[in-house]
């Protein structure tokens, strides 16, 4: 219990990665604008597949959480949205929408699953007398990765490209 600030950090700095899926949105026109005839409609079409094997694990994993104690998967959940990311990034290097969905929506779904819940079920436990407020700091870290990312994102965008950028979340995240 000595280092329940240092776990709360990480916590934070997890979601703060992982929630720049909310800002996902900012990178819609540029993915449409690639040569390969996607419509708007399919470019969201890979965050159905994303928050759907998000939920699966989550549930899995928290149950998991409540039996035993979290797991160390921390390190997982970043290798599996990094390789997401990654994938993304050759997806549109390629102009191949279903691994835009496999990788962006499928791998990249299993991190965000994993990276959301462990940090989350990690804290209720370090913090068993002011759960409320420790849930509510891991989701706050979730939520302003929008707030973040979003202007992050599509500066990136504009400077270094569309493929570059994901390569470039990969490697920081």
């Amino acid at each position: 219990m000595r280092n329940r600030s240092l776990i709360a950090l990480s916590a934070v700095g997890i979601h703060l990665s992982i929630g720049s899926v909310y800002a996902f949105s900012v990178l819609v026109r540029p993915i449409m604008g690639k040569p390969w005839g996607a419509s708007i409609g399919g470019c969201h079409l890979d965050l159905f597949p994303c928050h759907l094997v998000s939920w699966h694990v989550s549930r899995t994993l928290g149950a998991l959480c409540r039996k035993n104690r979290p797991p160390k998967k921390w390190p997982h959940g970043r290798l599996f949205f990094g390789t997401g990311l990654l994938g993304t990034a050759y997806a549109l290097s390629i102009r191949s929408l279903s691994l835009l969905y496999l990788f962006y929506g499928c791998i990249g779904g299993i991190g965000l699953g994993t990276g959301y819940i462990t940090p989350v079920s990690t804290l209720v436990k370090y913090f068993p007398h002011h759960r409320g407020f420790a849930t509510g700091l891991a989701i706050m870290g979730f939520g302003f990765a929008a707030l973040i990312a979003a202007p992050l994102m599509q500066q990136l965008t504009r400077t270094v490209g569309l493929t570059r950028t994901f390569c470039l979340m990969a490697g920081a995240y």
